[in-house]
């Protein structure tokens, strides 16, 4: 594994030092091995490595390029490891969001545009005053997905984007067992939506807190842990 991680460190030290731009083709594995001093076994894995977190894409028959190097292509690798959370450490991952999701929905409220805000309008519409847990979950993942892009800031959108999948069991769990939970996470977010139509940056920061916090103090007082 040293060599491999030596190997590693050189492709990336040529991506960083831009002798290698997002887009390029690696030159041929014979030619690159020798010019970074290393056997052809422990580029391969290097590049295998590399490519797995999506900082190079290895084309069957073409070449190996470098990636476009997009935070989102990048912090796709995230998702995959949040993947593999526990259930013991779903608060932590609250705590988290409860932390980026104030600051994109801020952000959010100077940058968003009519169009999505009405687009985000008829999504809450179609759900109705009682609808089932699936599509409450459904479309709050939608919904604080787009309020994250429309942040214009890509790493945190992305951040949240791999950060929502743990919670996602939460937040079903406590529609089904809190009785409110459903109308409060509804005027949580007609509340979010006026703020952002307001152009309010704080009064969205305030309701996104409020919202994420409702589901990690439900969970902690299910979980008996202290508030």
């Amino acid at each position: 594994m040293a060599v491999t991680d030596e190997a590693i460190e050189k492709i990336k030290d040529m991506i960083v030092s831009g002798a290698l731009r997002p887009g390029d083709r690696l030159p041929k594995e014979s030619e690159l091995a020798a010019g970074l001093g290393l056997s052809r076994n422990s580029l391969r894995e290097a590049v295998r490595a590399l490519s797995l977190i999506r900082i190079l894409d290895v084309r069957q028959g073409d070449g190996t390029y470098v990636t476009s190097l997009d935070p989102r292509l990048l912090l796709e690798a995230l998702s995959f490891v949040v993947d593999f959370h526990r259930d013991d450490t779903v608060l932590e991952f609250l705590g988290v969001r409860r932390i980026l999701e104030p600051a994109a929905t801020a952000l959010a409220a100077s940058r968003i545009t009519v169009a999505e805000l009405d687009a985000l309008e008829e999504r809450l519409d179609a759900l109705g005053a009682a609808p089932s847990v699936e599509q409450l979950v459904a479309c709050d993942l939608e919904f604080h997905r787009a309020i994250g892009q429309a942040s214009g800031n890509s790493v945190l959108s992305s951040l949240l984007d791999g950060l929502s999948g743990p919670t996602t069991r939460a937040r079903v769990w406590r529609g089904l067992t809190q009785r409110d939970a459903v109308s409060r996470t509804l005027h949580e977010h007609r509340a979010i939506l006026a703020a952002l139509r307001d152009r309010d940056a704080e009064a969205a920061r305030s309701w996104a807190t409020v919202h994420i916090a409702s589901v990690e103090q439900w969970l902690r007082s299910a979980l008996g842990e202290p508030a």
